[in-house]
């Protein structure tokens, strides 16, 4: 295996001012990165770690082996990069600052409910409706669950269970995604008024789905999972967990821009919990900065999941809330673009508060006195 460059951004900081203007603002958002660590790993290894400033960078870069120089500008360029908008219909998502995606669920195993959006419809609407009210930019809408031993769902009981509901969240007005591997459901519900396809399986599932996602120009989420098939689970093993994500996380991207997807449509997501222990999401938590490399919008979605019940005494799902708004916090505090959660209006909250003190750093600065 050739040798592999990553850029991690290992001092962040709330405003350029912090560091005397020698900071980048990290993914086009409102964290701004100061040091880095220059990562080289060879066969899986990490064999060579300088720590970079930005005003070194350039230096560091010119002295890489001619082969990673071209992966060193890319990066570079990737954790500066500024994102466009999404735009569903006539909703605009701007990408500036941490935007909060409701999870509606209408199916009758999911962890989180437990079945009761697919069994009360009315329910369902009732609290895509509170979601919409609460501050949620989008609401994405799952009609099979993927937790570790779910089994595969049928695709006509799929569309059953996602259409009425994408139906429904149209006539509100909402920005709605999918959550779906199947080409089938992604047409019916992109033809019912969806606007984003987001694929836990990053279109590997379906072999029309590259194909298919090219073509209905819409945004698409891509997700690591490092199991194939149904089981989205299995081959959990990494080297190093967060530089192997990153690696796959690539991968996808490439495939995705050769099937003829534009980059300003992709969106990547680690895939919190697929495949992966406590310690494998530890790990890529707390290097989620690195991905802003990647040079995409990011998605983050922990909530409620087990790692905030393995860290709480064993929590159920329902008393995941405290760890859940940490988790989305620490998510924030890197620069993620987008927050999958279940708990809408105290993440947005958490989210206006946490806005209120970037808007505030920005501003904010010191003087000698005499």
């Amino acid at each position: 295996m050739a040798r592999q460059l990553y850029i991690r951004p290992i001092g962040l900081c709330a405003s350029p001012q912090s560091e005397e203007g020698e900071a980048i603002r990290l993914g086009g958002g409102m964290v701004y990165a100061h040091r880095f660590a220059l990562i080289q790993r060879e066969a899986g290894k990490v064999v060579a770690r300088e720590r970079v400033s930005v005003s070194g960078m350039d230096a560091a870069l010119a002295r890489l082996p001619a082969d990673l120089v071209e992966q060193g500008l890319a990066q570079w360029a990737g954790l500066r990069a500024s994102h466009a908008p999404l735009q569903c219909g006539p909703r605009t998502i701007r990408l500036d600052q941490p935007q909060i995606m409701g999870i509606l669920n209408v199916t009758p195993d999911s962890f989180s409910d437990g079945g009761k959006f697919l069994d009360d419809p009315e329910e369902a609407r009732r609290h895509a409706g509170a979601m919409l009210e609460g501050g949620a930019a989008l609401v994405d809408v799952g009609g099979e669950s993927t937790r570790p031993g779910a089994p595969a769902v049928w695709e006509g009981d799929e569309l059953k269970r996602v259409i009425p509901a994408i139906e429904s969240l149209s006539a509100m007005g909402a920005a709605i995604s999918v959550d779906t591997r199947r080409v089938g459901v992604m047409e019916a519900a992109l033809n019912a008024g969806a606007h984003i396809i987001n694929d836990v399986s990053a279109l590997r599932h379906d072999p029309r789905a590259l194909e298919f996602a090219a073509g209905s120009g819409v945004p698409v989420i891509l997700m690591h999972a490092p199991g194939e098939g149904d089981d989205l689970h299995s081959n959990e093993h990494y080297v190093n967990p967060a530089l192997d994500v990153f690696d796959w996380l690539r991968d996808r991207r490439d495939a995705a821009i050769a099937a003829g997807i534009p980059r300003e449509r992709i969106v990547l997501d680690p895939g919190i919990g697929f495949g992966k222990s406590l310690t494998h999401s530890l790990a890529i938590i707390n290097a989620l900065p690195l991905y802003h490399a990647l040079g995409q919008p990011l998605l983050l979605g922990a909530s409620r999941k087990r790692l905030v019940g393995a860290l709480s005494n064993e929590a159920p799902a329902h008393k995941r809330l405290g760890g859940s708004l940490a988790v989305a916090l620490h998510g924030m505090n890197a620069g993620i673009q987008l927050l999958r959660v279940h708990d809408v209006p105290e993440t947005v909250q958490a989210r206006d508060i946490w806005r209120g003190l970037r808007d505030s750093a920005l501003t904010d600065f010191s003087e000698l006195t005499d």
